[in-house]
């Protein structure tokens, strides 16, 4: 009989529409296989908002599911256990307050909460990089971090309090080595704060609970070499660093969604084979394997997966650990020399930008410097792309093919009930006219005195969960002791010397500019609470280095803050970035004020992941172009917009 090793935790990051439909698909989920739930909250519960916010609009389940108060967390967990669970929530800014619903509704349920297993991303340093939904400033954010960390050390010592994410950074343009260094420089910030906060006596077992979340991209030997580079950077760390002796605890313990950024919306049946792929990287290696994985659906480009499509990404996760042999033998590479040598290449990068980073004063101090790298290193990404340097199949080769039976009926992708953010809201309504508002004012009061005493935020927020207090109140109380933050774009005014090939579109903005009698004046938008940044940095990171007037001033605008900003630039052409799927009533809301504020024939352009439909029903509201993740080619974009922005010939 051979002697196998357990398979990793089979996951699918889920969760859509509202509670009572989530717990559907992950109770569907967990019947087909699926051994782990991984949480996908949508972006009002991410950055803090109920769902009657006037920042929730168009926002409310759509890429994630809604929780307000212990009413949704109960629905979201109805009839499923969650003392013989292990979730993953990626959830980070309101990281403490998801986990204080998650814990309310344990007791319940008559769980020993210590008994819990799971995980809460709880890594606000990557949301200032890459993803967008922070609250507070850096140095509360690391505060409420490793208030949930000492928290989870006396009362849920099975629960891992935070996972460090490095997969937005790779979705964001970091290279591996950057990837490997703000990862574990992210991972040192934590530790060192929270040293101050558990007894030394207990601070090993910390250090081992702490996991990452990482990503694995297409490029399958350099991949596989990074997770070794990982288990072995971490190690040294944990044992240089911080002195752990005990080895279990200098585990690097990592989960793993495979790559997202690489899908293509052309010939999406191809990504089927890229989710293969990437998730033999970090399965073959024994000493470098996932403990967990999740992966996406083949159609994340298109839209929303279907449940059969998430059942398709499982399938292939079980096909791999119980038809194959991979499971009845060691780490295969052990003692390979291409396999050392790009470890050790790898790793040394690693420390290289490690040493710049903590000469800096870590990754708090540090974040405007690794924004700023991230978005030059995704600028490089695409221009090897649009270069034909990187091959990307049926993208910038072998583009002809035949249609894809797989997107054919119902578009290939599961469309949200607009009917879903005024249900959600009536829910919500309900619950503040159910509930004992004494009781909640006494509780939020008790969690505003422990935010400014410094005690630790988990006893008031648990309390608080209790008494029917919401999202957006709690985050409310962090705002108003911690104040707000706006991160920094990572688009500096300075022209970049590394994109090449602009000299003829320069030569256009110029003559433009000419002509208007300024520079050409480009305003990038993004409306919403989608922090899916990348593509509205890129395009002005472009426009700028092709001579530009651009204004970019980040994540999370009303549609009132654009227009406004449009008026008082004087833009000739408006740009706006939406990933989230609140495409339809945003742009239907900026359109509107464009109008009322006089700038009709200033030009709209639109990015993101938006389906055919959708496009047609954009362009009727008066949006002059719309793109889509097929349109790599930035510099056609570029153009685009010069001709949009020419004024026309004047009668002679």
């Amino acid at each position: 009989m051979v002697d196998k090793d357990k398979p990793w935790l089979f996951r699918t990051y889920a969760g859509h529409s509202t509670a009572a439909k989530s717990n559907a698909l992950y109770r569907s989920n967990l019947s087909k296989g699926q051994t782990g739930l991984s949480v996908a909250f949508d972006l009002p519960t991410q950055t803090g908002y109920d769902s009657d916010h006037v920042l929730a609009r168009g926002e409310v389940g759509k890429v994630g599911v809604p929780v307000c108060h212990l009413g949704d967390m109960r629905a979201l967990f109805d009839q499923i256990p969650l003392e013989q669970m292990n979730t993953s929530m990626t959830i980070n800014a309101t990281a403490p307050w998801l986990l204080s619903l998650y814990i309310a509704v344990a007791e319940e349920q008559g769980a020993d909460v210590a008994a819990l297993q799971g995980t809460v991303q709880n890594d606000i340093i990557k949301e200032y990089l890459s993803r967008g939904t922070y609250i507070c400033p850096p140095k509360a954010s690391l505060r409420l971090i490793t208030d949930v960390a000492a928290y989870t050390a006396q009362h849920l010592p099975k629960w891992n309090p935070m996972n460090v994410c490095s997969y937005h950074l790779q979705e964001a343009g970091a290279t591996p080595q950057q990837e490997l260094a703000y990862a574990l420089a992210t991972g040192i910030a934590v530790l060192d704060d929270l040293q101050g906060k558990v007894a030394p006596a207990d601070f090993p077992a910390m250090v081992g609970r702490i996991s990452f979340f990482v990503n694995a991209g297409i490029r399958f030997v350099t991949e596989l070499c990074k997770m070794r580079a990982f288990t072995e950077l971490w190690d040294e760390i944990t044992r240089d660093r911080y002195g752990i002796t005990d080895e279990k605890y200098r585990r690097f313990r990592y989960g793993v969604q495979v790559n997202s950024l690489g899908l293509t919306e052309q010939q999406p049946e191809n990504n089927v084979y890229r989710i293969l792929i990437e998730m033999l990287a970090v399965t073959l290696s024994k000493n470098a394997r996932a403990r967990a994985v999740q992966l996406p659906a083949w159609n994340e480009a298109l839209g929303l997966p279907r449940p059969w499509d998430q059942q398709w990404s499982l399938r292939m996760q079980q096909i791999m650990a119980y038809e194959t042999d991979l499971l009845e033998y060691g780490d295969l590479f052990d003692g390979n020399p291409v396999i050392a040598a790009k470890v050790e290449a790898l790793k040394a990068g690693a420390r290289e930008e490690l040493a710049t980073l903590d000469a800096m004063g870590g990754a708090v101090a540090a974040i405007d410097y690794m924004k700023g790298r991230l978005v030059e290193s995704n600028a490089e990404r695409l221009n090897r792309i649009e270069a034909n340097e990187t091959i990307v199949v049926g993208v910038n080769r072998w583009q002809q093919g035949e249609p894809s039976p797989l997107t054919a009926g119902d578009g290939g992708i599961m469309v949200v009930d607009p009917a879903v953010e005024q249900d959600q809201i009536a829910r919500l309504t309900a619950w503040k006219a159910a509930r004992d508002e004494g009781a909640v004012q006494l509780a939020l009061g008790a969690l505003r005195d422990a935010a400014k005493a410094g005690e630790n935020i988990m006893p008031a927020s648990i309390a608080a969960a209790k008494a029917g207090a919401t999202t957006g109140e709690w985050a409310g109380i962090m705002r108003k002791v911690f104040g707000e933050y706006r991160g920094p774009t990572g688009v500096s005014r300075n022209p970049s010397n590394k994109t090449e090939g602009l000299d003829e579109i320069r030569a256009q903005v110029d003559a433009v500019s000419s002509r208007l009698g300024r520079r050409l004046k480009f305003l990038v938008g993004k409306p919403g609470l989608d922090g899916h940044s990348n593509g509205a940095e890129q395009i002005a990171f472009r426009a700028r280095d092709c001579g530009m007037d651009i204004t970019y001033e980040g994540i999370r605008l009303t549609p009132e803050q654009i227009v406004t900003k449009a008026v008082e630039d004087r833009a000739h052409v408006v740009g706006l970035s939406i990933l989230s799927g609140s495409h339809l009533p945003l742009i239907a809301e900026v359109m509107a004020r464009m109008r009322d504020a006089g700038l009709d024939d200033v030009p709209v352009v639109v990015g993101g992941i938006i389906p055919d439909d959708d496009a047609r029903t954009l362009l009727g509201y008066g949006v002059a172009r719309v793109y889509t993740p097929k349109d790599f080619e930035l510099n056609r974009i570029m153009s685009d917009i010069v001709v949009l922005a020419t004024p026309p010939e004047k009668a002679a």
